[in-house]
């Protein structure tokens, strides 16, 4: 072979290989060009279990919709209270997306749309579909699942409450904190010391601290009885003028309404740190035989804890800061664990519609715990079966939609 033949193969090589990339490249945009077609089966319809106001639009998506296709950009939709125009654009929707709701409408008026595909270059416009009507719901339909609870939750409560007026005898269970107080406030007489109440940093409109004040009640009453001093620190003034009247409500009920002192039920300061601060000088002066924390508390718990822990007070906390349990747990003797704070009000009084209320709420529980567990079975055994069986999976995926649905 001459070296000419060579040098004319390899240019005919690089020809060829310049050709086949025109062609590529060639087809590729003939196959955006081609692809350009609106969009098609466009739908508008209210929206389903709203309250109205709001109209939903959804399409086929087009052709060209895909990742690799820089030519298509996104969906325009476009809106007219008229078949004829003028239309004005609502608003868009990227690739890969093929719905889109509308929420500046008016109730019981009609509108029509159309959806327009954006090209680099141009635009295709479907049909224009409507018209379409936004009408309020008076259910929703996917929350069958909270009806049915509350209908059954209300059930049970007023099914114990009536037990319980009927004089009937229903079981709670002991909570270890609760029927220490008694003991704590009598050993804190038997040394000769004060008790010290703390609600840590609620508000009065925290539920744990209208509980907490539930369980200060039952504290002045036996504080009053044995006439040892009750010491009550607040941060927060409103806590401090409710604490004040629990007290001295339970020193009359007690019988010694002159053992009361507000001097003894003071603001410190609704600063965090100075708070903790001020409550164990209290009690590194003062010396309290039992401290009982009762309320919600951030991170100045377990300084307050391990300074009554150090004074060797007995002490009894009571907490829903799931965060701040662990400290309390550790350095307290007893601690009301989440609910058992809202269970102590009915504990100390049980009151036939507190109880009932405690009761239903409990056998609420128990259902669903049950059903949970019931499903658990169902998925386990649609997972351990050597045979599939699709209608195993079929009830454990309508479970778990029903109970998940909003």
């Amino acid at each position: 072979m001459r070296i000419s033949d060579l040098k004319i193969s390899k240019i005919s090589r690089y020809y060829m290989v310049l050709l086949i990339l025109g062609l590529m490249v060639f087809s590729i945009s003939f196959a955006q060009e081609t692809n350009i077609v609106a969009p098609a089966n466009v739908r508008v319809f209210d929206t389903p279990n709203d309250g109205g106001k709001s109209l939903s639009v959804d399409w086929d998506l087009i052709p060209a919709d895909t990742a690799l296709n820089p030519n298509f950009i996104r969906y325009e939709i476009y809106r007219s209270g008229n078949p004829s125009g003028p239309f004005s654009n609502v608003g868009f929707i990227l690739k890969g997306s093929n719905q889109y709701q509308d929420q500046t409408v008016l109730n019981h008026k009609k509108y029509y749309y159309y959806v327009q595909a954006a090209f680099k270059d141009t635009t295709a416009q479907s049909a224009v579909i409507g018209p379409g009507i936004s009408i309020p719901q008076w259910f929703n339909i996917a929350r069958i699942n909270v009806l049915l609870a509350t209908i059954i939750l209300s059930v049970l409560v007023v099914w114990y409450i009536e037990r319980a007026k009927k004089g009937e005898k229903l079981f709670i269970r002991r909570i270890a904190g609760i029927d220490a107080i008694d003991d704590a406030v009598g050993r804190a007489t038997e040394m000769g010391r004060p008790i010290l109440f703390s609600f840590g940093l609620g508000v009065i409109t925290d539920v744990v601290t209208i509980a907490a004040l539930s369980i200060l009640g039952k504290i002045a009453k036996k504080s009053a009885e044995y006439q040892t001093k009750l010491l009550v620190p607040n941060n927060d003034p409103i806590v401090m003028a409710a604490a004040q009247e629990t007290v001295k409500q339970s020193y009359i009920e007690a019988g010694r309404p002159d053992m009361y002192n507000e001097n003894n039920i003071p603001f410190l300061t609704s600063d965090q740190f100075g708070y903790a601060a001020g409550v164990d000088g209290i009690m590194l002066r003062e010396r309290p035989g039992a401290v009982f924390w009762q309320g919600y508390f951030y991170a100045e718990s377990l300084i307050m804890a391990e300074t009554g822990h150090s004074i060797g007070a007995i002490q009894i906390a009571g907490t829903t800061a799931v965060t701040q349990l662990p400290f309390f747990i550790a350095a307290c003797d007893y601690t009301l664990i989440g609910e058992e704070m809202y269970a102590a009000s009915c504990y100390l009084n049980p009151d036939p519609q507190m109880l009932g209320s405690l009761k239903g709420e409990d056998a609420s529980k128990a259902i669903i715990v049950g059903i949970f567990t019931i499903i658990v079975i169902i998925a386990t055994a649609g997972f351990l079966l050597v045979k599939p069986m699709p209608i195993i999976n079929k009830i454990f995926e309508t479970l778990v939609s029903w109970f998940t649905a909003k």
